[in-house]
């Protein structure tokens, strides 16, 4: 008889729209794990996801799902305001943790987690599911293997005004509840806030995989005609010369991707509304060939990728190939530097960045 994999049992934590739309299709097509168990305080969302998705445990206490000796990790899909807390008790229970993004929402907490995730030694990997983009990984693997030295990098994250059209159409129906647990303040009070952790966070992970850690940064900040709009010089631990573009409800359909400059070639890169599950469009020229390629990438499931990678990680004991909770800091580090350069007008060290985003 063939042997059987081993299966990563999984918890999922918030049953909202990431879970919804993301994490529990992911638990269930994943090669490597399962949907074990699902958390939600709200009875009726945790039991209408439970009588959809099937686990084998629902749990109206998140202690109680980490007191369960069968949950061999959990999915933390909450609100940004409570992913430290949660993961904290998740670590503490001897749990691993795959994190929604950001990691958090001040550079404080974020360093705590970092201390504790490291004496306890357990996998965490934070939710930044463009890395399992295919396109987006060849861009990597070009890098490393044949581009040579870096010289610019141009990133852009544009989300739309035409996006929740296209949601709405691919995504299945949210289901939610009026008894679901929420901040003490509304996520979207401050949209300057809110947009720059919600999709930010995502530019700047992009960048970091791609050309390395951003070490300062100098930002303005407009916000005109409804757009909120931040253009930002980085500097790259490298030498490598960046510039990103954040800007959300831009008049005209997703827009984003990136332009990568190097010894041996150049990379163009198209990135799509990440709810069509359609791989980054990625152009490399290599230089010793002065021929252009473009990988497939035909499996665009990023959310169920993300899950198997980290799958892998716990049950080979191998290291983390998605978001770290180092780089998590400095992401959101690089964050807080983004708010303090807009507020003082002057270059900021990421490194030095402190606060909240």
């Amino acid at each position: 008889m063939p042997e059987v994999q081993k299966k990563l049992r999984v918890g999922v934590l918030g049953c909202g729209p990431i879970s919804q739309a993301g994490h529990f299709e992911a638990c269930t097509k994943a090669c490597n794990a399962e949907l074990y168990a699902i958390c939600d305080s709200a009875d009726d969302l945790r039991e209408r996801m439970s009588a959809m998705w099937a686990p084998q445990k629902a749990y109206a206490d998140y202690q109680q799902m980490l007191d369960d000796e069968h949950v061999d990790a959990v999915i933390i899909a909450t609100a940004d305001a409570f992913h430290v807390q949660l993961a904290i008790m998740a670590l503490r229970a001897g749990k691993h943790v795959l994190c929604e993004k950001p990691l958090g929402v001040t550079v404080e907490e974020c360093e705590e987690l970092l201390q504790i995730s490291r004496s306890t030694r357990r996998i965490f990997q934070i939710g930044h599911m463009k890395r399992f983009d295919g396109g987006i990984q060849s861009a990597r693997e070009f890098i490393q293997q044949e581009m040579g030295e870096l010289v610019a990098y141009k990133g852009w994250y544009c989300d739309n005004s035409h996006r929740y059209t296209v949601t709405d159409a691919v995504q299945p129906q949210i289901v939610k509840s009026l008894s679901r647990r929420k901040p003490a303040i509304d996520p979207k009070a401050d949209l300057q806030q809110y947009y720059l952790l919600a999709h930010g966070s995502h530019l700047i992970d992009t960048a970091m995989f791609l050309a390395g850690e951003i070490t300062e940064i100098e930002a303005r900040f407009l916000h005109r005609g409804g757009v909120h709009c931040w253009y930002m010089d980085v500097a790259f631990a490298n030498g490598t010369l960046g510039h990103l573009d954040l800007s959300v409800g831009v008049r005209m359909d997703w827009h984003e991707g990136f332009q990568i400059y190097g010894e041996n070639g150049s990379i163009l890169g198209k990135t799509f509304n990440p709810w069509l599950y359609k791989s980054s469009e990625v152009d490399i020229f290599h230089e010793k060939t002065a021929s252009w390629s473009r990988a497939l990438a035909a499996d665009g499931q990023f959310y169920r990728r993300q899950l198997e990678s980290f799958a892998n990680a716990v049950l080979s004991e191998s290291a983390v190939a998605g978001t770290g909770v180092e780089e998590g800091l400095l992401i959101v580090k690089a964050m807080a530097a983004i708010q303090a350069s807009v507020r003082t007008g002057k270059s900021v060290q990421v490194a030095a960045a402190k606060g909240a985003i």
